[in-house]
C-alpha cells in the first residue's frame, strides 16, 4: 500500500476516534445537537408543539396520510395527564401549531376548537397511562407497515436499521376493527410493554418516545425496515438464497449505537432542519 494511502487511513481512524470523544484532532469541542434545556415548561410546551406540527408535515412528505386516519400525540409538560393531537379533518400537510388539540385523560377538548379522531384517544390515552416515560406516540396506515402488519409477526434482525427495534417491538396479533373502545387501547398498551413499537395486526404500526421527535423517527425508520423486510423475504422465496441473520452479540451491541432514545431524538433533527426550510417554518404559526 502506498504510504499516501496508509497516512489517510491512519488520518481517518483518528478522526473517528476523535469524533467519537467529541472533540477535533485539535481538541476543540464539537457541536453536538442534544435535547435543549428550558428556562420554563411553557418553553417546553412551546417546542414539544412546534415538533410535534413538524412531524405532521415529515409524515405528509412520505404519504403516511390517509383521510383522518392517523395521528401523533405528544404528552403537555405543564399538565401531565393532557396530550396534543392533530384536529380530526385537518391534512397532516396543513398542520401547524395553532392548529393542534390538547385534550385531558377522559378525551374532552380543553384548547381547541374541532374534535379528535375517536381512535387515537382509545389508543393514545391508555399507552400514556401505561408508560409514564412515554411523552409521544405515533399511529399512521403506512404502506409498508400495514402490509407487513398482515403477517402478524416480528421483524428480522438482518439489517442494521433493524436493529434499533432489537428485543424493542411486539405484534399485537388481533384485528379488533377500528378502535373506539379504551378497552382495545388498554390491551394495545399492555402487549406494548415496555418497547418502543408495536405491530397492529392487519393495521398498520405505533411507535413511541419519550420525545415526539424520538416517536417520529422510528415510525419512519420501521416502516422503512418493513419494506426491506418485504424486500427481502419476496426475493429469497423460491430463489434458493437464505437470509443471513445478525447474531445476537452484535445485535445486542449495535442497538446501544442505534436505539437509544438520544439517538432517536437526533435522528429525528436532519428531517426537521428541511421542513423548516422547505416551508419557511409555516407550521411554526
Amino acid at each position: 500500500m502506498a504510504p499516501v494511502a496508509q497516512t489517510l487511513i491512519h488520518e481517518t481512524a483518528d478522526n473517528a476516534r476523535a469524533g467519537a470523544m467529541g472533540k477535533t484532532k485539535s481538541g476543540k469541542a464539537l457541536k453536538i445537537r442534544s435535547y435543549p434545556k428550558f428556562d420554563s415548561l411553557e418553553e417546553e410546551r412551546l417546542y414539544r408543539k412546534q415538533h410535534l406540527a413538524a412531524a405532521y408535515r415529515v409524515f405528509a412528505e412520505r404519504g403516511f396520510d390517509e383521510g383522518v386516519a392517523g395521528h401523533i400525540s405528544v404528552r403537555d409538560p405543564l399538565l401531565p395527564d393532557h396530550f396534543w393531537l392533530n384536529p380530526l379533518s385537518k391534512h397532516f400537510s396543513q398542520i401547524s401549531v395553532s392548529d393542534l388539540i390538547l385534550v385531558d385523560e377522559d378525551g374532552d377538548v380543553v384548547i381547541g376548537d374541532e374534535p379528535i379522531n375517536a381512535a387515537a384517544f382509545a389508543i393514545h390515552s391508555e399507552i400514556h397511562k401505561a408508560r409514564p416515560d412515554v411523552h409521544a406516540a405515533c399511529h399512521a396506515h403506512s404502506v409498508y407497515g400495514k402490509a407487513f402488519s398482515v403477517f402478524g409477526r416480528e421483524l428480522d434482525m438482518i439489517t442494521q436499521d433493524s436493529l434499533r427495534f432489537y428485543k424493542n417491538h411486539a405484534v399485537y396479533g388481533q384485528f379488533g376493527g377500528v378502535v373506539l373502545d379504551r378497552e382495545e387501547g388498554r390491551r394495545i398498551a399492555e402487549c406494548l410493554g415496555d418497547g418502543k413499537a408495536i405491530i397492529l395486526q392487519n393495521h398498520g404500526l405505533l411507535t413511541v418516545g419519550e420525545t415526539v421527535d424520538a416517536a417520529a423517527f422510528w415510525f419512519l425508520s420501521l416502516d422503512k425496515t418493513c419494506h426491506a423486510q418485504l424486500l427481502v423475504d419476496a426475493a429469497a422465496n423460491g430463489s434458493g438464497h437464505k437470509k443471513t441473520f445478525i447474531p445476537e452479540e452484535e445485535a445486542r451491541f449495535s442497538y446501544e449505537q442505534v436505539g437509544t432514545p438520544a439517538k432517536g431524538w437526533l435522528g429525528f433533527q436532519p428531517y426537521y432542519d428541511d421542513i423548516l426550510a422547505k416551508t419557511n417554518g409555516s407550521f411554526l404559526k
